[in-house]
C-alpha cells in the first residue's frame, strides 16, 4: 500500500509517498529464473510417490501464480527507460492537430494505441484547444505552447524536453512524471497543479508561479536546486 504524509511548507502542498513498488517479476532475469526453477526435476527421495506427486501439483499452481503475476506486472506498469531512442518524427499530415483531440485511450498511465507526436509543433497562444485534454506519454520535445492556455491538462509521462512553454496557465493540470529538461516554463503558472515525479534539469523557471502546487518531498528537493526560480516562488515551494 502507498505511504501517505503531508507537510505544509508556507502555499504549496509537499506529498511524501511511494507508488506500489513494481514487482520484479516483470524483470526479464527473474522470469527466467522463475522458468528454470519451475522446470527442474523434482528429487524422488525417500518421501515417497504420494508426496511427490502432491509436492508436484503445489509446485505446479505456484509456477502458473507466478508466472500470471510476471505478465500482470509487465502490463500494469508500462516504462519507457530514460535512455530509450525516440520513434522517428511522424509523418501523419495533421500530427499537430491530435493535440486537440488528445489521447482518448491511455489517460493518467501513458498506455496509448498509437503515439501522439507533437515535436516541433506550434501552439503558440493557443487560448481553446488544449484546455482539459489529455496529452498522457506526448512526445513534445521541441514545440512551442508559449501562452497557451493548458489548464486542466492531463500530461502524466510526457516528453517535452526542450519545449517552450513560456506564460502558460497549468492551472489544475496534472502534470506528473514529466520531463521537462532544458524546457522554457518562464512565467508559467502550476497553482494547484500536481509536479510530483516530474524532472526540471536545466529548464528555465524564472518568475513560475508554484501556489498551492502539488509536489512529493524528495522531488521538491530536488526542483529547489534549480536557481532560476524566482524568491517568491521559492517560497510558495517551500524551498529552504
Amino acid at each position: 500500500m502507498a505511504n501517505l504524509s503531508i507537510a505544509l511548507p508556507r502555499n504549496a502542498f509537499s506529498v511524501t509517498y511511494s507508488y506500489p513498488k513494481r514487482s520484479l517479476l516483470a524483470n526479464s532475469a527473474t522470469r527466467v529464473s522463475i522458468a528454470a526453477r519451475c522446470s527442474g526435476e523434482l528429487d524422488d527421495g525417500s518421501e515417497g510417490k504420494e508426496r511427490l506427486v502432491t509436492f508436484s501439483n503445489i509446485r505446479n499452481l505456484t509456477c502458473g501464480i507466478l508466472a500470471a503475476c510476471t505478465v500482470t506486472a509487465a502490463a500494469a506498469f508500462p516504462v519507457i527507460a530514460a535512455s530509450q531512442r525516440l520513434p522517428p518524427l511522424s509523418t501523419e499530415p495533421n500530427r499537430c492537430e491530435r493535440a486537440f483531440v488528445g489521447n482518448t485511450i491511455g489517460q493518467a498511465n501513458g498506455v496509448y494505441d498509437k503515439p501522439l507526436d507533437l515535436r516541433l509543433c506550434n501552439y503558440t497562444n493557443e487560448k481553446t484547444n488544449l484546455k482539459g485534454k489529455t496529452l498522457s506519454a506526448a512526445l513534445m520535445a521541441d514545440a512551442k505552447f508559449d501562452g497557451a492556455d493548458m489548464t486542466e491538462v492531463v500530461m502524466s509521462k510526457a516528453y517535452a524536453v526542450g519545449a517552450s512553454f513560456r506564460g502558460v496557465n497549468f492551472s489544475n493540470a496534472v502534470l506528473d512524471r514529466v520531463n521537462f529538461e532544458k524546457a522554457d516554463l518562464q512565467g508559467a503558472v502550476f497553482k494547484n497543479a500536481v509536479l510530483s515525479g516530474s524532472t526540471f534539469v536545466e529548464a528555465k523557471l524564472e518568475d513560475a508561479v508554484f501556489e498551492d502546487t502539488i509536489i512529493g518531498y524528495i522531488d521538491l528537493q530536488k526542483l529547489c536546486t534549480n536557481k532560476t526560480i524566482s524568491d517568491e516562488g521559492r517560497a510558495e515551494l517551500g524551498c529552504r
